[in-house]
């Protein structure tokens, strides 16, 4: 058949009361999709799941599996998390023939399986969360989904690395692939889709965990900010972007003179390469003494910071902290930083300029070679700049 002569369809995706889950996936559940969800242990992949089942069970017949927990177990903490339908439907079973005779019976529009590592199949020899179990039993969901039209979800761990633990075929044989991040001691969470066959990859869901269970936090860039100290040394405001989506937030650095031989280096939220590398070229191109001081630098609340465009605000944290002078609290900084001390262009440089002034910042320092053409609003001032040298100078003079 050509391509030219299939008939293309609507999806009527199903929609959830949680807009940050709908936007991850694309705008909402599609139907006969298989959604692998995977995180550390305790993270709260069990407690998104089961409120992302307590809304669609107004829309639709939910099933969920558990190999984890009792029944009872999980009525109590759904009782926590919101009201019960009737079309919410548990069942506690390790067994993937059962499962699927449960389904037969049931006929859901919507299963949720928690968690992959948990289920078996008796057709095939190895122990619950063997490589072939995994694999049989991801194919059996698979055509169930395929088959019978249910959106399935499915749960899995990663090991210490950050992988989903298992074979690696497991995320090529699912349509999407969600990672469900945070430190465990911050009660914020990041729902990062890293495949999606039914939408972008470039979108996060960011939530906090509290006790009637996960919230929504609809203006990360404020909540990030809220507790930032004016006036404190070792602090700058970075731009960054989460997918498609601009988020302010606090870089932090601590720089002292070292006690011992070598100088000690931390991060965290930061990578630690990155790091190195940007107070190297601080020290060779912005004449700033490191080499004899200890560092400590951190992403406030929590956030992971991964991009280039964060360079900058990290130097200028570091730098802020060497001189103990402060930034000004109403500017914020955008930009990669080269190994000659340039500041290099960043993407979407228009989208996280608007939102520093929606949040009230008056100055944007970013890489001068960025700007050109740009529209921007009339109450912030943007400041093109080249060489990391030229910017410590206007910010500490």
């Amino acid at each position: 058949m050509k391509l030219a002569e299939v008939t293309s369809i609507n999806v009527n995706r199903t929609k959830t009361e949680m807009e940050e889950f709908n936007r991850v996936l694309g705008g909402g559940v599609v139907p006969g999709s298989l959604v692998l969800i995977g995180g550390d242990p305790g993270i709260g992949k069990s407690t998104l799941l089961l409120q992302v089942s307590t809304q669609l069970s107004q829309v639709g017949t939910v099933l969920y599996v558990s190999g984890e927990e009792s029944a009872q177990q999980i009525k109590l903490r759904a009782e926590r998390l919101g009201d019960i339908d009737s079309e919410f439907y548990l069942y506690a079973e390790t067994n993937m023939q059962s499962v699927r005779a449960e389904v037969e019976r049931i006929q859901p529009d919507f299963l949720i399986i928690d968690s992959i590592q948990t289920i078996m199949s008796p057709e095939i020899s190895g122990v619950q969360g063997s490589v072939s179990q995994v694999r049989e039993v991801t194919a059996e969901l698979m055509q169930l989904a395929k088959t019978n039209n249910i959106a399935i979800f499915i749960v899995g761990h990663v090991t210490k690395e950050g992988t989903l633990a298992g074979p690696r075929m497991l995320e090529h044989m699912v349509d999407t692939v969600l990672y469900f991040e945070g430190e465990r001691h911050h009660t914020f969470r990041i729902l990062r889709a890293v495949k999606n066959r039914f939408g972008s990859t470039n979108e996060i869901g960011i939530f906090e965990m509290q006790s009637g269970g996960l919230v929504e936090v609809l203006n990360p860039s404020q909540v990030f900010l809220e507790e930032r100290l004016d006036g404190a040394t070792g602090s700058s405001i970075v731009v960054t972007m989460e997918g498609t989506r601009p988020i302010l937030a606090e870089v932090q650095a601590l720089v002292t003179p070292t006690m011992f031989g070598n100088a000690k280096r931390t991060t965290t939220g930061l990578d630690f390469n990155r790091a190195s590398l940007i107070m190297a070229v601080l020290e060779k191109r912005a004449g700033l003494l490191l080499q004899n001081q200890d560092a400590y630098l951190k992403s406030a609340g929590g956030v992971k910071l991964d991009e280039p465009a964060i360079d900058l605000a990290v130097a200028v944290a570091i730098a802020s902290s060497y001189k103990d002078k402060p930034t000004n609290p109403q500017e914020c900084f955008v930009g990669e930083l080269g190994l000659t001390g340039e500041i290099r262009r960043v993407n979407r440089i228009e989208q996280r300029i608007n939102e520093a002034a929606k949040l009230g910042f008056t100055k944007v320092y970013a890489p001068k070679n960025s700007l050109n053409g740009l529209k921007v609003p009339d109450n912030i001032q943007i400041i093109g700049v080249t060489t990391i040298g030229e910017v410590l100078k206007r910010v500490f003079s």
